[in-house]
């Protein structure tokens, strides 16, 4: 069975090349905010503590706004006003040594405050530095990148030949700049949970790294789909492939294409129990321990063994 949720359309131990890959997918648009200032207290000498001077930041925001620009809604895109905030109270509270610290705070903080921001560059500014000779500026400009966010996708088929389709997404998915397979989950045969009578599916559940937002996880989802011919004809009806997005890190979001974690997640066994046969402990954002779901789930009994398919059953 498929889930479907039909649309209308600190780095973790990972080697250092594999996250330069990941991080070399595909080009991130830039927001930029200029000039923001502060009076702050930082710096080495007990004076510039004492009295404080003004600083200037610069921020340059990494993200893809395709999903903003295409629908103007701001849950799609960083909100800047609130990067402006995070870097005034950066610069107006505490009292470092260098700017270098400064900048990292500030780095840090906007990337876990915004998960869908990708990459961030600080450029923070001291004009007023005590040098002892006349000088324009004084700058620190750093780069940092977000962590690859660890998401799960969830596969079902039930139309044509149902373990190539599975097969074909798996390598469309690898496939995939900014993304990379971590484990995969055994394929099971289901018993169709709501929708019209149709056949048996094949179900699976994968682990990905990605460095994707999760609107492009979702068009990636999609893309499997469309390479599997699939066409949205009927709500939870049969189906040559339905790839869906069910968790993307911790991330909550409620969007008319996404809704994280999957709504219907927690409930369903032909999600969970691949899931859980390569995780078992993990848990659903919101939800609790997979395990614990599985074994409430109603649809638990209609699942059995599927065949072995290339790619699957790999934690």
């Amino acid at each position: 069975m498929v889930i479907g949720q039909d649309a209308p359309g600190a780095e973790p131990a990972r080697p250092g090349d594999e996250q330069a890959r990941l991080r070399g997918a595909g080009e991130l648009d830039v927001i930029e905010l200029t000039g923001l200032r502060g009076w702050g207290h930082h710096g080495v000498l007990e004076q510039e503590k004492q009295i404080g001077q003004e600083f200037v930041v610069d921020v340059a925001l990494g993200l893809s706004t395709g999903p903003a620009g295409r629908t103007d809604a701001l849950s799609r895109t960083v909100n800047y006003a609130e990067i402006a905030q995070l870097v005034q109270r950066e610069i107006t509270t505490g009292a470092h040594d260098l700017i270098e610290t400064l900048a990292e705070r500030i780095a840090s903080g906007a990337l876990q405050a915004h998960p869908l921001l990708r990459r961030v560059q600080v450029t923070v500014h001291k004009p007023s530095a005590p040098v002892g000779i006349p000088f324009e500026d004084v700058r620190v400009r750093i780069t940092r990148h977000a962590s690859p966010v660890e998401a799960v996708l969830a596969l079902g088929t039930n139309l044509g030949d149902r373990p190539q389709h599975l097969q074909r997404a798996l390598t469309v998915l690898e496939s995939t700049d900014g993304l990379e397979i971590a484990w995969t989950g055994p394929v099971l045969e289901t018993d169709p949970v709501g929708g019209p009578a149709q056949d048996a599916y094949l179900n699976s559940a994968i682990g990905v790294h990605t460095v994707l937002g999760p609107f492009e996880l979702l068009a990636a989802a999609q893309s499997a789909e469309r390479h599997a011919r699939r066409e949205r004809r009927e709500h939870w009806g049969p189906r040559t492939l339905d790839v869906d997005v069910i968790t993307y890190g911790p991330m909550r979001l409620e969007d008319p294409e996404l809704t994280l974690p999957h709504p219907r997640a927690h409930e369903r066994a032909f999600v969970l129990a691949p899931w859980h046969a390569a995780r078992p402990k993990a848990e659903l954002p919101g939800h609790g321990p997979i395990g614990d779901l599985l074994a409430a789930a109603a649809d638990r009994d209609g699942l059995r063994p599927g065949p072995a398919v290339e790619g699957f059953d790999r934690p």
